[in-house]
């Protein structure tokens, strides 16, 4: 498979009408100040990194990009178009809020040959996007969906786990929302705490609780199931790893994990086994055989054989024996119960 590359430009809060608790931009990006005559050079160094061979993008991601001046981001196009037009890069993306969105912005997207809309769709409760001062509603979000997809536009969706008010079960309607709107692909964000966000004084004052990891594992993991069931390809679990996930002076709490991506993906296939379990009859002189796909074993046997060890616990299983096979498709499990006579 063709190894895929973003160029990320970020564009730190621009273009944001409000500030969301949760956000930070200028400590998420690393980026505190964004000047326009940097992006050819951030592109330029990017490009002499990575092998031709690879697809490579232009992503403007940070801030509302639909938001900004419109000169800005017209200009901010034309420089990533011309690398399209040179054949230097593939594709271009943006992300965005769904208020943002209207069919003259879409027409200055489709101009220029953006691929990609990647919409911030963190919930679809209304009381969890009014705790979080998003500053739209629900109806916000249908509209956009509908308007990228019917322009023609690959959409992705960003959804946040364990945001102030949000239950699993608003996080599912999420989930289910994104598969409903036609998304291409999504992110899932479980929810961190950043220095100087009204989140931390949130927190301070005692009126918020991050998850603790086990739970914001537990809960992605059923937002991945869904996702992935409905066709939707995920991008991203977490934010990228960087110092700001780590230092004191920018991260104040919350489920942050180098890997929690992975650990999200080996709860997956913990619960799609323990599923596929279900009515089976055997007794603990029977030994299962997983069939997975191909560059999935670590994923499916879990850290530190976590996945094995509770499914010795939780069934008995005299043996477990995980076998990659190009005959299984990417997220599923063909399993065989066999009894030792």
């Amino acid at each position: 498979m063709e190894k895929h590359v973003n160029i990320p430009v970020f564009i730190p809060h621009l273009g944001c009408p409000n500030d969301c608790v949760f956000c930070n931009q200028r400590i998420i990006s690393g980026k505190k100040e964004f000047y326009a005559d940097e992006v050819i050079p951030i592109i330029e160094e990017a490009l002499s990194t990575v092998s031709d061979n690879c697809k490579k993008e232009i992503a403007f991601f940070g801030g509302s990009f639909t938001g900004i001046d419109k000169c800005l981001m017209e200009n901010l196009l034309i420089i990533s178009n011309q690398y399209l037009k040179s054949g230097r890069i593939n594709s271009i993306r943006c992300s965005t809020r769904p208020d943002y969105i209207s069919a003259d912005v879409l027409n200055i997207l489709k101009k220029y040959n953006v691929e990609t809309v990647e919409l911030g769709l963190q919930s679809v409760s209304q009381d969890v996007l009014n705790l979080c001062k998003r500053g739209h509603n629900f109806d916000a979000e249908i509209n956009a969906t509908r308007l990228i997809k019917e322009w023609g536009f690959r959409l992705g969706g960003q959804m946040m786990i364990g945001l102030p008010g949000s239950s699993l079960e608003d996080e599912i309607a999420t989930a289910k929302f994104i598969v409903r709107a036609d998304c291409d692909e999504a992110r899932i964000y479980p929810t961190i705490v950043f220095k100087d966000t009204e989140l931390q004084r949130m927190a301070d004052r005692g009126e918020y609780n991050s998850l603790d990891l086990d739970e914001a594992v537990s809960r992605s993991a059923k937002a991945f199931a869904i996702l992935i069931e409905g066709g939707v390809k995920v991008l991203r679990i977490g934010l990228c790893d960087s110092e700001n996930l780590h230092s004191d002076r920018t991260y104040h709490s919350g489920p942050n994990h180098a890997a929690i991506g992975e650990l999200v993906e080996n709860e997956f296939y913990y619960n799609l086994i323990c599923e596929k379990l279900q009515g089976l009859k055997f007794d603990n002189q029977s030994d299962l055989i997983l069939n997975v796909p191909i560059g999935h074993m670590s994923k499916v046997i879990g850290q530190h054989r976590k996945n094995k060890i509770r499914l010795f616990q939780r069934y008995g299983f005299r043996s477990i024996k995980v076998c990659e096979s190009n005959n299984v498709s990417e997220y599923s499990v063909f399993l065989k119960v066999e009894e030792r006579k």
